[in-house]
């Protein structure tokens, strides 16, 4: 018996630290996925900050091939957060993310090509390139220029079919809510000449005189707690102490 408990014991023992051991990994791996992005982003940061300084402070060659990778990354990364944010709630739009990411191949590819064109000291021979160069970047960003306008054009088109919709259900809904049941059944809308509502009191009938030799009966005023108005909530039972 006391070595079935031992054992017993012993399995829960591994089994915390076996957890243990796998929520550390865990937060481990989540912690370098978050260091990763912050890194990342800080070295985009500072390459887009270098080709805006090269294409404002310098002239010829190296400015014209800083403009194509600013046009290039900004148009690039402008599609893609649009994409990833419109396919959380748009299914459809996961096949433009599969043709966005052949498309950003070619774009990786290209703009390795004008980074290593930055280092060619031969400035007539990158002179002689960018013509092609110029030309293949905008067929890449035209290309997610039109994806990314037409995600948003759909975002857009759906939002307002879903507000037409809405605005006509409420049309309905008011109009129902100015009708009423009146005290002899009819229905009513709502005006100054309107009769009054089911709920509304009228002033008590006169009560009836005696009859000669009767005894007048006591007239007992009704319990004005007796019949609450609509409006007023019913009251809660004491609790029985």
């Amino acid at each position: 018996m006391e070595a079935t408990i031992v054992t017993i014991l012993a399995l829960l023992f591994l089994s915390f630290v076996a957890l243990g051991v796998y929520a550390t990994v865990k937060v481990a791996k989540a912690a370098k996925r978050g260091v990763d992005r912050t890194l990342d982003q800080a070295r985009r940061t500072v390459e887009d900050t270098t080709l805006r300084a090269k294409s404002f402070g310098q002239a010829g060659v190296a400015a014209e091939l800083a403009k194509l990778r600013l046009s290039l990354r900004g148009s690039m990364r402008a599609t893609q957060d649009a994409l990833q944010a419109g396919a959380v709630e748009d299914a459809s739009l996961r096949e433009s993310l599969d043709l966005f990411a052949r498309l950003s191949a070619h774009g990786r590819e290209l703009d390795e090509d004008l980074k290593r064109l930055e280092r060619e000291p031969d400035k007539a021979y990158v002179a002689g390139q960018l013509p092609a160069l110029t030309e293949r970047t905008e067929r890449i960003t035209g290309s997610a220029d039109a994806l990314r306008q037409a995600a948003r054009d759909r975002a857009r088109r759906f939002a307002e079919d879903d507000l037409e919709t809405l605005s006509a259900q409420i049309d309905v809904e008011t109009g129902a809510l100015r009708h009423w049941t009146t005290t002899d059944g009819r229905e009513a809308a709502a005006g100054p000449e309107a009769t009054q509502p089911a709920w509304y009191e009228s002033a008590p009938a006169p009560q009836a005189q005696p009859r000669a030799g009767e005894t007048p009966q006591a007239i007992t005023a009704p319990d004005p707690r007796a019949t609450p108005y609509p409006w007023e909530k019913t009251a809660r039972p004491e609790s029985a102490g």
